[in-house]
């Protein structure tokens, strides 16, 4: 399993489109009492993040590029990306417009291993759409997605499945997919702080 996500989405295709943007920090969202649906990687370095104010990211840099969402835009990008995606397998899941899981396992007859389909992926993306994507690659979607989030921007992270265990084990428990901000919480309260330390409580404790 593949799972390919793309840097910075919204502002990577605000800096495609206009080639001026490079190098600044660029912001993407609109109004003051609006959110920040994306922000560059410059722009983060001053503790800007999807979700924030937008009126919160103009002070902590206000000498950041603020612009409007295009959205009609960002499907196109999307769309053309999704197409990338589908030339080197059937069988695409897409998670959201930047984001997808890819299921090469019949591919890799044809086309090479899973590191060698990522790799042209993503110079695939690059050169056609002008922007960059991170790739995890696993035995499973679950673990695939870790990986890519470890090894952004613009990276590759395989784990095979005789890693998966030391992959996961140093991980904070709110790696895990699906444990959010209460459970996370929940979780440290009761000394639970990594991946490890949950696998080593017996699950009736954990129930």
């Amino acid at each position: 399993m593949l799972h390919v996500d793309m840097d910075s989405f919204y502002a990577s295709g605000a800096e495609r489109d206009d080639p001026s943007l490079k190098g600044k920090a660029v912001v993407v969202g609109a109004g003051v009492r609006g959110v920040v649906l994306s922000a560059n990687y410059l722009a983060r370095t001053f503790g800007i993040h999807a979700a924030m104010p937008v009126g919160r990211a103009q002070r902590l840099a206000p000498h950041a590029i603020f612009i409007t969402p295009e959205h009609a835009r960002y499907g196109e990008i999307s769309e053309h990306i999704m197409e990338i995606f589908r030339s080197y397998t059937p069988h695409v899941e897409p998670i959201s417009l930047d984001e997808a899981f890819l299921d090469v396992t019949g591919s890799r007859r044809l086309l090479g291993t899973g590191r060698q389909i990522a790799t042209a992926i993503r110079a695939k993306v690059e050169e056609q759409e002008g922007i960059t994507c991170s790739v995890g690659i696993a035995p499973s979607k679950f673990i695939a997605k870790l990986a890519s989030s470890r090894c952004k921007p613009n990276g590759m992270l395989e784990i095979p499945t005789d890693r998966i265990l030391n992959f996961l084990h140093p991980l904070p428990v709110s790696a895990i997919w699906g444990v959010g901000a209460k459970t996370n919480e929940a979780l440290e309260r009761l000394g639970l702080r990594t991946v490890a330390d949950v696998a080593n409580t017996p699950r009736a404790t954990l129930i």
